[in-house]
């Protein structure tokens, strides 16, 4: 089952290498006038895996210099998914040090792993998951004072069983809407097709909106995005990205706040909690690839 599960893995990183995205979905005169009557998006930024333990070029530290420092707007705040006792993340020194300093600039801290290697939580025995959630829920807590509310499954890929397991340690679980598809952190971690990539993928995004299928918190709809703070390439091009959220909501025909990110923690804490699952039988949309492959199989 972890042989197939890495086989698949490993084919999904090559389609998305590939570059098959599809041109976005045409905005029509009767999804434009639907819009109106929606709330303006504001993007909930996520970062996945880190913190980095990288002491040359620290990819965690370029991205959280950039979310306080940008020029579209500086104090962006984010929810970051740790891996808590990874080697090269959480597990560091230097990883230590940087979830520190997350939680002290007001980003909001949320668990991803708390095993030495990104494990699959399904894979892990009830002992081995209990385990996992207790170290972890244990090692934020111990940052920022109290333990964590939210959990990104691996691969965003979870059951009734880890679900459960989940709601036990008082964590709500956030999926996203977009994904920057670059959670490569070895090889070939650069996204050449990373507008067309977010253009399709807010294109759909914006038919589900138009439907009112999306939560408005404070007079915005928050729409998650994901992105991965191990990755270089990721740190050395977060302006661009957030440039690149901008001009696809601009092209696909959605309006924005006037502060298009969210740079309030009590903001964020508030929008987050109203796009978690609230059970193990909720339908749930992931972008790309991903959605065919757990549409069947994640509870």
């Amino acid at each position: 089952m972890k042989h197939g599960f890495k086989v698949l893995c490993l084919l999904l990183l090559a389609a998305s290498l590939v570059g098959c995205i599809g041109a976005p979905i045409e905005l029509t005169a009767q999804t434009a006038q639907r819009l109106h009557a929606q709330a303006p998006i504001r993007f909930l930024l996520t970062f996945d895996d880190g913190p980095s333990a990288s002491s040359f070029y620290n990819p965690t530290e370029q991205v959280l210099d950039e979310l306080a420092g940008n020029p579209l707007q500086p104090g962006i705040k984010a929810v970051f998914f740790v891996q808590t006792r990874a080697p090269r993340a959480g597990g560091s020194e230097i990883g230590r040090r940087l979830m520190a300093r997350e939680h002290a600039e007001g980003h909001v801290l949320g668990f991803h792993t708390a095993t030495p290697w990104h494990s699959n939580h399904r894979a892990l025995d009830p002992q081995e998951l209990e385990a996992s959630l207790s170290n972890g829920s244990a090692d934020i807590a111990l940052i920022g004072g109290v333990p964590p509310t939210l959990v990104r499954p691996p691969f965003w890929n979870y059951d009734k069983r880890t679900f459960a397991a989940y709601q036990r340690h008082g964590l709500h679980v956030l999926l996203t809407d977009l994904s920057a598809n670059d959670g490569k952190v070895w090889g070939f971690t650069a996204s050449p097709r990373r507008r067309a990539n977010m253009l399709r993928q807010l294109s759909e995004v914006r038919e589900r909106i138009a439907q009112g299928q999306l939560p408005t918190v404070d007079g915005v709809i928050p729409v998650v995005v994901t992105f991965h703070d191990l990755n270089r390439y990721t740190a050395r091009h977060t302006r661009e990205y957030l440039q690149i959220l901008l001009d696809s909501a601009r092209a696909t025909g959605l309006a924005t706040a006037s502060r298009p990110f969210y740079d309030s923690t009590p903001g964020l804490q508030r929008a987050v909690m109203a796009r978690t699952v609230v059970s193990s039988d909720q339908p749930v949309h992931l972008p790309g690839l991903w959605n065919w492959l757990w549409a069947g199989n994640a509870h």
